[in-house]
């Protein structure tokens, strides 16, 4: 499975002479033009000089002649992906990435050569030191000294390199997606499969309004005083929306509560490094990400993105997973490229309300857990009586971090389409090696007697997986109750697990003029 590997830390360097053919060759390759900017996602800042085993990410290209410092380390194993050259080719091809494998291993080879040039030289230098203990000539030993010098200008080179070398070779790998579920749909969005779909279209006996008409009549929103304050696609929600917006979040909140999920209200500010590293791209081209300027922080466009951060650069315990948590927070989206009629009213804006389910889990579990997410979002749209598909997301729709993705299209009348309004994504490990969460698992048997004390048990650590999904995003599901619940005379029927919620209120009646 494609995932990011371990490096220790580096700096970026530039050298002035040039001391072997090898080193020749190396600031060659590092002095080739990159004009592209990369996707970012990211992993846990560590620090070695090893690269592990096997890629995927989102990460940020690099700049032109200059070295680019990596923010942040991914664990990529790059063995995998050489090893499986053809299968991540194909998924890079699949997906639409614009990862530049070819390049990746052409660096990670040269890594590699230059790895080794490095230990050789090293123990060369190590020998040289080792002769000059003893009693020695002076002619001999005015030699050696000659000779120690020169290795270790030499070195100082070739480290160099390798420092700069190591940093291309990780942004470039983080660009590199996460691998596909076999039974992923291949091709673009259109190639998606239905896998449920649940109740159907109502039939109407009267002419009907979409949400923006039967919102002007029950004075629930303002869109025109919020433009002026705020600008296009801002909002205000009043009277019983109010009401309404509440009513959904502490629904999901408490029904996604009894299946064993942590509540939780997240920081809605938070590092753009942790934006990366869950595999978005704060500072691309067409980003959906607000960034804060003149500093290092970003709006979170989801709460997957401090949920996911909670436990970020950690070991957990076996016995603690699977962690399951329910989030509240706003989220900001600068919807860039969005435009037309699809898009309008409280379909496609800058900021809402959402809640969110996350869990970390073992690998083997992911799986699994991602059937319980897309279970409990279909039995929440279900008890509100909504007519929706299930799809299963073909290739060219999943984003760099997910392995595999759920999207739930809902029968939206007014706009007389379906609209999305959730999505169910595993990610396996591709944000935890980014993020840096491990757990050790317990061992199948008890350590011997005679185990060294303080020696971890359980044997190494593992990247636990990830798996996110929607619970309620408010506004498209007011869209969704307006339209699919209005009578003839104007008013609006409130589902029934809402009304405790909202104070035992069942109708929404036009305001009397």
């Amino acid at each position: 499975m494609l995932t990011c590997g371990r490096f220790l830390s580096s700096s970026a360097a530039t050298t002035t002479a040039s001391f072997s053919p090898l080193r020749t060759l190396t600031r060659s390759l590092l002095r080739r033009p990159h004009p592209r900017l990369l996707s970012s996602a990211s992993a846990a800042a560590t620090t070695a000089v090893e690269p592990d085993t096997k890629g995927g990410g989102g990460g940020a290209g690099g700049g032109g002649g200059g070295a680019v410092r990596p923010q942040w380390k991914a664990a990529i194993d790059f063995k995998w992906i050489r090893d499986n050259r053809d299968a991540v080719a194909d998924n890079i091809r699949s997906r639409n990435s614009a990862a530049n494998l070819d390049l990746v291993l052409e660096l990670y080879d040269q890594y590699l050569a230059l790895q080794k040039e490095v230990e050789r030289l090293r123990a060369e230098r190590n020998a040289v030191a080792n002769k000059m203990k003893g009693k020695l000539d002076p002619s001999v030993r005015q030699a050696l000294v000659e000779e120690g010098k020169n290795l270790k200008k030499t070195l100082i080179g070739l480290e160099e390199d390798l420092v700069e070398l190591t940093d291309k070779l990780q942004l470039e790998a983080q660009s590199i997606p996460n691998a596909t579920h076999p039974d992923v749909p291949v091709g673009s969005e259109e190639s998606s499969v239905v896998r449920k779909e649940v109740g159907s279209q109502r039939s109407f006996n009267f002419t009907i309004k979409d949400h923006l008409q039967l919102g002007k009549e029950l004075d629930l929103f303002d869109f025109d005083a919020a433009a002026e304050v705020s600008g296009s696609k801002f909002y205000y929600l009043k009277n019983e929306a109010v009401l309404l917006e509440m009513a959904l979040i502490n629904w999901a909140i408490s029904e996604v509560s009894k299946k064993g999920f942590t509540p939780l209200i997240t920081p809605e500010i938070v590092r753009s490094s942790v934006v990366e590293k869950c595999g978005f791209q704060p500072r691309a081209q067409n980003t959906q990400v607000y960034s804060i300027e003149n500093s290092d922080q970003c709006l979170i466009g989801t709460a997957e993105i401090p949920v996911g951060g909670i436990h970020m650069d950690s070991i957990l315990l076996d016995s603690a997973l699977p962690l399951k948590y329910v989030a509240y927070s706003h989220c900001f989206r600068t919807e860039a490229g969005a435009a037309g009629a699809a898009t309008r009213g409280l379909y496609r804006v800058h900021q809402f309300s959402k809640v969110e389910m996350f869990i970390f889990c073992r690998p083997e579990e992911s799986d699994k857990w991602h059937e319980e997410l897309i279970t409990i979002e279909e039995d929440l749209y279900a008890s509100l009586g909504l007519h929706f598909k299930t799809l299963d997301m073909a290739t060219g729709d999943l984003g760099a971090p997910a392995y595999r993705k759920f999207d739930i299209e809902a029968w939206m009348p007014g706009l007389e389409r379906y609209g999305e309004i959730s999505s169910a994504s595993n990610c396996t490990d591709y944000q935890s090696r980014r993020l840096g969460i491990r757990y050790r698992p317990t061992p199948s048997e008890p350590p011997p007697a005679n185990a060294k004390k303080g020696k971890a048990a359980g044997g190494p650590t593992q990247f636990v997986h990830t798996l996110n999904a929607t619970a309620v995003a408010v506004p498209r599901l007011i869209v969704c109750i307006l339209e699919n619940f209005q009578q003839d005379d104007g008013s609006i029927v409130i589902p029934e697990p809402l009304r405790p919620f909202m104070g035992g209120l069942e109708v929404l009646s036009p305001k009397s003029k």
